[in-house]
């Protein structure tokens, strides 16, 4: 006789469980894809400005690569510390410390005088942005039950593409700021890197670090979340004796592949972000925003793609596959752009777009299945510091083959190989814990 009560009961909290989540969505959602927008801007910047550091300043091709790549490599070194310091000190106050920094140091950007504090300015970018991305997904484990998490991240992904086309025409538009004592490119890093300041300050006023320092949830609604993920955390822990280790993993061959993939990935994305604005110049005469503009189309191409392949990958289930398919389009693409004049370079661009930027979106689905979540947000952030060292590799080669050779061709070629190389190894990918997650680390189903 009690069921009807029991029934209600469970419909109630699960009602107000929604309720909760739609609460959240709606209030931190927007801003990190803000966030996101912001910080890839700041990131990537600097692409449209090779041309200026080298009449201004003398900055060659080479020491261009190697500046821009630079960031990657104390981005590399102090993702997972970030991460675990904002464990240790809250969301809010490390979230908040990681804009106002990096926005500080986009602002340094602005008063560099030559190649050493060039390379100075991006090695400090890179450690103040470190942990932003892993940080965002620890937060959604604290405030999202399991089966919210990834249509959250699949919205706070889609700002990285929102970015690629944003970043353009606003760093464009920036640059034609003249007066004041600053150069156009100058003012841009002023204003972008100080809007990163101002955001910090929202931040602080609009992020809280938990459910229950959350005054816009009702009592109920705070009640329904924490013990939804403190529910989740005690079924994972139950399908265990020991605690996952995370050493235990990172000596799993998985976790390498993962990297790999990544790792190629990367190098496409911003081998084709950081030299694509030095293509579009050689097309025409053009300013610095039509360079911004014609540089958003590959990135509003990308958009559509990674929508399209999300909706196939859902139908037709084989994640690996996708990417892998992906990846040879992104291939194709980068070979092709080394084949032709500034005109046939842009449109194969165009066409590899579809395929780097879908295969960034369809691949974290992949180790994310085959992590046990407890340890998840620490091995994701190893994962993407050591993918994004791409970042690195990609620029710097580039900038020495064109100082050398007065081409990027062989760096597009090698692009292509290591496409092709990373969809072949996708295969070997694993999404089930049980088909291959060490005995510490495997999950019961």
């Amino acid at each position: 006789m009690n069921r009807p009560t029991t029934d209600a009961a469970r419909q109630d909290r699960a009602s107000v469980l929604a309720s909760a989540v739609s609460k959240i969505k709606w209030r931190v959602l927007p801003l990190f894809v803000v966030m996101f927008i912001v910080n890839y801007i700041d990131r990537v910047n600097i692409g449209f400005v090779r041309q200026h550091l080298s009449a201004d300043l003398g900055i060659g091709a080479a020491a261009y690569g190697l500046g821009a790549g630079l960031f990657f490599i104390s981005y590399a070194i102090f993702e997972v510390p970030s991460n675990i310091l904002l464990q240790r000190f809250g969301a809010k106050l490390w979230l908040t410390r990681i804009m106002l920094t990096w926005g500080l140091a986009a602002v340094g950007m602005a008063f560099v005088r030559g190649e050493t504090s060039f390379y100075a300015m991006r090695l400090l970018l890179g450690a103040a942005e470190a942990g932003f991305f892993p940080g965002v997904i620890y937060y959604f484990t604290q405030w999202l039950p399991g089966n919210e998490r990834g249509k959250a991240m699949a919205i706070f992904l889609s700002g990285s593409a929102l970015a690629s086309v944003l970043s353009g025409p606003i760093s464009g538009g920036l640059m034609l700021i003249q007066g004041g004592g600053l150069r156009g490119w100058q003012w841009m890093f002023v204003i972008e890197g100080m809007f990163s300041v101002v955001l910090a300050g929202f931040i602080w006023l609009w992020l809280d670090s938990k459910p229950r320092d959350a005054k816009w949830l009702s009592r109920a609604e705070q009640d329904a979340v924490v013990t939804e993920i403190d529910d989740e955390q005690r079924r994972r822990a139950s399908m265990h004796a020991v605690k996952p280790s995370l050493w235990a993993l990172l000596r799993d061959p998985q976790i390498l592949i993962f990297c790999l993939i990544y790792f190629a990935v990367s190098l496409t994305i911003y081998g084709a972000t950081f030299w694509l604005p030095s293509i579009i110049r050689k097309m025409g005469h053009f300013n610095d925003l039509q360079v911004g503009l014609f540089n958003s189309i590959p990135w509003l191409i990308s958009i559509a793609a990674m929508y399209v392949f999300a909706m196939l990958a859902a139908r037709f289930k084989y994640q690996q596959a996708w990417v892998a398919c992906v990846l040879l389009i992104a291939a194709a693409g980068m070979y092709a752009a080394g084949q032709g004049g500034p005109v046939f370079s842009f449109v194969a661009i165009c066409f590899a777009a579809i395929g780097f930027k879908a295969a960034s979106s369809l691949f974290w689905p992949i180790p994310q299945g085959y992590l046990d979540a407890r340890i998840s947000a620490a091995v994701l952030a190893l994962i993407n510091s050591i993918g994004n060292l791409g970042g690195f590799v990609a620029p710097a080669t580039f900038g020495l083959l064109e100082q050398k050779t007065g081409s990027i061709e062989g760096g597009l070629t090698g692009l292509a190989v290591m496409s092709v190389v990373a969809a072949g190894v996708v295969f070997l990918s694993r999404m089930s814990p049980r088909e291959g997650l060490p005995a510490a680390a495997r999950k019961a189903h």
